[in-house]
């Protein structure tokens, strides 16, 4: 599905402020793979989804999705097979417009260029899709009017419309209260599962990663320090992922208790 293999990424190579922010890494996403990436700020986990996205170039190495090199590939053609979902609600929709204009521009996507019509049919078939997230009875409301949980599950969904070959979640629970993010996580597993989609999230909230997901992925100082998947994964706990942090790097994970509890 997703192959990266030595990706390096270097900011401002050959000036004083240059940053080493990937280092030779090499990870396989199989198909129906759902990976939680966790680590502490600067770690890298921001900027191995960019070089997924296209957002910005890599210095040296090669991507591939479904065996097709990609590397160079625009972000804007990237994005018409990876989903991405940002830590900010406001950034997959369109507050000014209504609910169903932007499910509409959701499935245009999905539906490569062809046309689409909205008739009573469609309209019925939204409100079946917004069942989950209860705003079946809003369809003509202007996404503006939603909170910040609203969006966000929203934003899910439309996501899911176009049937991503990989989704990129980037922290897309941080923004949001305890109660918002854990009613969010529970939807992306739902249209995971759903729709059998193969996804990678980075995520500061360790039981999330836990709790989700049949992988997990610690990086640190640009480098994937292990991967764990399966039974194995199952039998972690918040502890255990600590003092294996501390034993492969010698040093503490981090001094923010928020990456060591629920967000």
């Amino acid at each position: 599905m997703l192959k990266i293999e030595h990706v390096t990424k270097v900011f401002f190579p050959g000036t004083i402020n240059e940053k080493v922010a990937l280092e030779d890494i090499n990870l396989t996403v199989n198909e129906g793979d759902v990976v939680c990436v966790i680590g502490s700020n600067g770690s890298g986990k921001s900027t191995l989804f960019n070089m997924i996205a296209g957002t910005f170039p890599v210095t040296s190495g090669t991507i591939k999705l479904k065996d097709r090199d990609i590397t160079h590939q625009s972000e804007h053609k990237r994005a018409f097979e990876i989903g991405r979902i940002f830590q900010d609600p406001t950034k997959g929709t369109s507050a000014n417009m209504s609910i169903q204009d932007n499910l509409i521009l959701a499935s245009k996507k999905g539906m490569r260029g062809l046309k689409f019509s909205l008739n009573s049919e469609k309209k019925e078939y939204f409100k079946e899709l917004l069942e989950p997230i209860h705003l079946e009875n809003r369809l003509e409301d202007n996404v503006g009017l939603l909170s910040g949980g609203q969006r966000q599950a929203l934003t899910l969904l439309m996501a899911t419309l176009s049937h991503p070959s990989l989704m990129l979640l980037d922290e897309h629970t941080a923004a949001l209260d305890p109660v918002n993010a854990a009613t969010v996580m529970d939807l992306t597993k739902h249209y995971i599962e759903k729709d059998k989609l193969t996804a990678m999230m980075v995520t500061h909230n360790m039981q999330f990663a836990i709790d989700y997901g049949n992988r997990l992925i610690m990086m640190d100082e640009g480098h994937i320090i292990f991967d764990i998947k399966g039974e194995d994964k199952k039998k972690l706990t918040v502890q255990t992922l600590v003092e294996m942090f501390r034993d492969i790097r010698k040093k503490e994970f981090a001094s923010d208790e928020t990456l060591l509890t629920d967000d």
